[in-house]
């Protein structure tokens, strides 16, 4: 191998990559939100609702539960509750909320998360260092999908075959895929097919459940005191929100990496802390929750006091914090800088309703980027072959990532 170059290669290349990422998912809505942004922090946008572009304004909407929340008309509850049921933390608040969250907390310990996905992490990570240190070409994309597959057939409590994997994966991604911006829920016909999916992958987590098997994931949830219907809820609502941000994400990292030269300067690195710094900052870039939603409970402000810097709100406004619009503002792809405390980990939301599942994500994507840089330290940096931008997605991603290692 080479001499490692000390310094990471200019970001433009990758920027303009990600750029179209965005515009192939959303190729008006994108656009039509920077416009916005760009006329101030808080913007009331008929049709769409306040939408909010500061990091900081973001985080005290999200923080603040009384006055803004998951569950009035334009919150996720109106998406997911005709789906998921009343009761599966994307549609709580309050003290219900901080029980059930309390007693899923134990599926995410990190024994738990190694439990859950140790073995098919580690036949992906060997599977994906042997092809990339032989000389072969690896699509990110279908990789990541059966690592998404895997881990919602553990969910589920489904056999981890093939066939289960990939079905499992495509009913997941068919519900996500339903959701628009501009629509505050989901058709009737909509409703009925997401029913139908859900109704098939969570199936098997009755069954699982009622055996009590501790083995699995539903049989553990009732172990941890989880209700029949609060584990199909949970089942449901993982799969759901766990799925397309990781297939999103883990390409998006190792394209990022390729095109700046972070591959690298990673794999030359003993700075046991870089690892975490580049991925936090790949997450402030992709934002793979790139919009969130708030239901208004009562009057109140959102953003200053100042003209163009803030709007009223009262009960029945739907708040959409463009987290993109809210990462990026920090700046251009650079682990080197450290992030604004304001915009730390938004992307996985604040107070109360945090990602809890944010260890699963992080053991999944630690994976593959410990693979890619073992890759690149045994064979030589990363190489995109080829890559393909998905069109018409709701989470922007690569319909296809192919690479190398030179």
């Amino acid at each position: 191998m080479s001499a490692l170059p000390e310094a990471p290669a200019p970001t433009a290349h990758a920027m303009a990559w990600e750029e179209r990422v965005q515009r192939g998912a959303h190729p008006v809505v994108y656009p039509f939100l920077r416009r916005v942004a760009a006329r101030g922090p808080v913007v009331r946008v008929p049709g769409i609702g306040v939408v909010v572009s500061d990091a900081a304004v973001a985080r005290e909407v999200l923080l603040d539960t009384e006055r803004f929340t998951k569950t009035g008309p334009g919150s996720p509850a109106d998406l997911w509750t005709p789906v998921l049921g009343p009761a599966v933390l994307l549609n709580m608040e309050g003290a219900d909320h901080g029980r059930l969250r309390g007693r899923l907390a134990g599926l995410f310990t990190p024994r738990a998360v190694a439990d859950l996905t140790g073995p098919a992490l580690a036949a992906v990570g060997t599977e994906l260092t042997e092809r990339l240190t032989g000389g072969g070409v690896v699509d990110l994309v279908e990789l990541a999908g059966r690592v998404a597959g895997s881990v919602i057939c553990r969910m589920t409590g489904l056999p981890e075959t093939d066939d289960d994997v990939r079905t499992a994966f495509r009913d997941a991604q068919e519900i996500v895929g339903m959701v628009r911006l501009h629509r505050r829920s989901l058709t009737p016909r909509q409703v009925r097919r997401a029913r139908d999916v859900l109704g098939r992958l969570s199936e098997r987590a009755t069954v699982a459940y009622r055996d009590g098997d501790e083995s699995t994931v539903p049989g553990r949830m009732r172990a941890l005191g989880l209700s029949e219907h609060e584990a199909r809820g949970a089942v449901g609502a993982f799969v759901l929100t766990g799925t397309e941000t990781l297939v999103s994400f883990v390409p998006r990292l190792a394209a990022l990496l390729a095109d700046t030269g972070w591959d690298v300067r990673l794999a030359a690195s003993t700075d046991p802390e870089l690892a975490g710094r580049v991925v936090n900052e790949a997450l402030r870039i992709t934002a793979p929750t790139p919009a969130m939603l708030r239901a208004v409970a009562v009057p109140a402000r959102v953003g200053g006091d100042a003209p163009g810097t803030g709007a009223d709100v009262r009960p029945g406004d739907r708040v959409v914090i463009a987290t993109l619009l809210c990462c990026r503002a920090a700046g251009a792809f650079d682990p080197d800088v450290r992030q604004p405390a304001a915009v730390r980990q938004l992307w996985f939301g604040a107070g109360p309703h945090f990602c809890l599942g944010m260890p699963l994500a992080t053991a999944q994507i630690t994976a593959v980027l410990d693979a890619l840089v073992a890759s690149v330290r045994t064979r030589g940096p990363l190489r995109v072959v080829a890559r393909e931008v998905a069109r018409g997605v709701l989470i922007p991603a690569y319909a296809s990532l192919r690479v190398a290692c030179a």
